[in-house]
């Protein structure tokens, strides 16, 4: 586990004050300690001075622990949540196995880049899938019938196989592209990219009529920050 620095690197001086801020995950820390992290990591990002944008490395990824108590798991969601719903971007990165708490962060990023050697395990100790929101996302992910042969497949799945079904973005092994895409991504505006996510992740679960409102309110918000740059051009 590691606490959450900003990185002052090549990527800092393309996006001014939108320092990109690092976190490592160690998958051997115990929950509660990965659940303060994560709630930390979400703070300084959203307190408009830190950074626009979270970089997250998940290391020493693997199964559950097994000292785990229901009201644990209960905060680790709400922080997972949290961080699905940011208003800053957010990049995550792995490699190897990849399973426990580490797939909820990995599968609630903006951006999934993986390492040649991905393999995304569902499988615990006793043998079966983690019931909890792993499973919530990955059927919003890949649908419900490709979740369901997941959870038959004790083996996991490889890093092609995942980048097929959208469980990943792109598979690379080199270091400095999660640096790369964090300031691509940085050039369109966290704000304005957040806003658009949230959109896509509640039109699976809302109807048209209470989609409507909330998309005209992005489009006027859109229009009217066109408007403003089309002023300042004049």
């Amino acid at each position: 586990m590691t606490t959450p620095t900003t990185d002052g690197g090549p990527a800092t001086a393309a996006r001014g004050d939108q320092t990109p801020m690092t976190v490592e995950l160690d998958g051997r820390a115990s929950l509660p300690e990965l659940t303060a992290l994560l709630q930390q990591a979400c703070d300084l990002a959203e307190d408009g001075r830190s950074s626009a944008a979270l970089l997250l490395r998940l290391t020493n990824t693997g199964a559950w622990s097994e000292d785990l108590g229901i009201h644990q798991v209960n905060r680790w969601e709400r922080a997972v949540r949290r961080l699905e719903l940011l208003g800053a971007l957010t990049v995550c990165t792995v490699d190897g196995t990849c399973g426990g708490a580490a797939l909820d962060v990995f599968l609630a990023a903006d951006r999934r880049i993986a390492g040649s050697g991905l393999r995304i395990v569902l499988n615990g100790r006793d043998g079966l899938p983690w019931p909890g929101m792993t499973l919530y996302r990955l059927t919003h992910l890949a649908g419900a019938a490709q979740t369901r042969r997941l959870l038959f497949r004790g083996d996991g799945l490889g890093g092609d196989e995942a980048l097929a079904l959208g469980l990943v973005d792109e598979i690379n092994d080199d270091p400095a592209r999660a640096e790369s895409v964090l300031d691509e991504l940085g050039r369109a505006g966290a704000t304005e990219l957040a806003i658009r996510r949230r959109l896509v992740l509640e039109a699976m679960t809302t109807s048209y009529e209470d989609a409507i409102g909330p998309h005209l309110a992005a489009c006027d918000r859109s229009l009217r920050s066109r408007g403003q740059a089309g002023e300042l051009a004049l």
